[in-house]
């Protein structure tokens, strides 16, 4: 049989349980092998009652220094019952000094006493006591959260400076730098929002016209990394120039959400945006595509859209690790272009010899070329879709010895 005998408004801060006849506290913390919460009890006595119903400060500092034992107990463990006792009547009914003393000595939960408003500098000073007497029951994780990658700043020698801070607030980054960044002038100080959006039309500015492309071989929203590392550069560089005062975080904030935002604009865009193989008049010829998988899809003359857009809108549903060759073949004009992504590859096929009766195979000219990332691939795309493999002369250099290319792949690969 259990019944409460005392709790308080934060459901989180233990409770008081009487359990068949015998006083415990109760705590929730950590959690178990399936990610459920585990709650502890262990006993107390009826004096360590009384002081956790009338002092807050000092249920707060009980809680803080139990949390370490129950992190220990792990996903299946059992607490620590004595050394969870044995802290009972040092923090409960010792003098403050002795308290003081005892939280010098011990592991004990730091962001708890902080989220229940602890004084921040006190607490640093090891005077836990006179820096719980604002305690609150309700408690302020943010305040903790902000105290926890304060320390950790600290820890890598970052020191945030009031401009650091508001930029890092505006992109929404101050408190988890792997966010997806966004505009938040609301959680800026007025004072400081003016210069803050100076920072950001330094940015805008460096970057306009620049653009974060979209990369079908790794999925249909993914985006090309070469964009991205680019355009990242480029307002690193103008930012650092134009507002030296500002540290790394702050100036990486500033090109994250520059680039994240150019990555949304080319997701919401039709593929036909994305791929440029616009020119080179009507199409009259028909396409094959197929993959590694052996799924074909036909791309017809008169479509609306362009061979190249559905070409690789094939490659953003169908690519995947174990489907890294993709194929453009036409089947009229007898020739082909097979793209490698997991080389940075290409060969382009061409029919010398058509097969004759009796049985004898065609005979075919292969070429190999390296490619430099999603773009190489669209403009090879894009060419052979408006001019077959004679207009990938240019694109070259080509080799038809199989030997030759694989060693200039292994160099490449080498000198990167």
């Amino acid at each position: 049989m259990r019944d409460i005998v005392f709790t308080r408004q934060s459901g989180w801060i233990p409770n008081v349980i009487r359990e068949d006849g015998e006083l415990k506290l109760m705590l929730g913390a950590g959690a178990d092998a399936n990610h459920e919460p585990r709650t502890f009890t262990f006993p107390i006595r009826e004096a360590h009652l009384a002081v956790i119903q009338e002092d807050l400060a000092r249920h707060l500092l009980l809680w803080s220094a139990v949390l370490p034992l129950c992190d220990a107990a792990g996903t299946r463990g059992r607490l620590d019952e004595n050394a969870a006792i044995t802290l009972l009547d040092p923090v409960l009914l010792s003098t403050p000094a002795d308290v003081d003393a005892l939280f010098r000595r011990i592991r004990w939960d730091r962001s708890r006493l902080i989220a229940h408003g602890a004084d921040i500098e006190l607490l640093g000073r090891g005077q836990v006591c006179a820096a719980m007497r604002a305690a609150t029951e309700t408690p302020n994780e943010k305040r903790a959260r902000e105290h926890h990658v304060n320390r950790r700043r600290a820890d890598r020698g970052a020191v945030l400076g009031p401009l650091d801070t508001a930029i890092l607030k505006y992109t929404g980054q101050y408190l988890h730098g792997s966010t997806v960044p966004r505009r938040m002038p609301d959680a800026v100080a007025p004072a400081l929002l003016p210069e803050v959006i100076r920072v950001i039309a330094t940015a805008e500015q460096a970057c306009a016209g620049m653009r974060i492309g979209r990369d079908p071989r790794r999925g249909k929203r993914a985006t090309d990394k070469q964009d991205w590392e680019r355009m990242a550069a480029t307002v690193d560089a103008a930012v650092r120039r134009g507002h030296p005062e500002l540290v790394d975080e702050a100036v990486r904030t500033v090109g994250f959400l520059m680039c994240s935002e150019a990555a949304d604009r080319s997701r919401s865009a039709p593929m036909e945006d994305d791929a440029e193989t616009a020119g080179g008049g009507a199409r009259k010829r028909v396409l094959s595509f197929t993959d590694d998988k052996g799924v074909e899809k036909k791309s017809l003359p008169g479509s609306p859209r362009s061979a190249g857009a559905e070409f690789w809108e094939f490659v953003g549903d169908r690519s995947a690790a174990d489907n890294e060759v993709f194929t453009i073949e036409d089947e009229e004009m007898g020739e082909g272009i097979q793209l490698h992504f997991y080389a940075d590859s290409i060969a382009r096929v061409t029919t010398v010899r058509e097969g004759a009766g009796g049985g004898s195979d065609p005979e075919y000219r292969v070429e190999y070329s390296l490619v430099d990332g999603i773009g190489g691939y669209r403009n090879l795309v894009s060419a052979f879709v408006r001019g077959g493999c004679a207009a990938l002369d240019h694109h070259g250099p080509w080799m038809s010895d199989a030997a030759e290319f694989e060693r200039a792949r292994r160099r490449r690969r080498g000198a990167q």
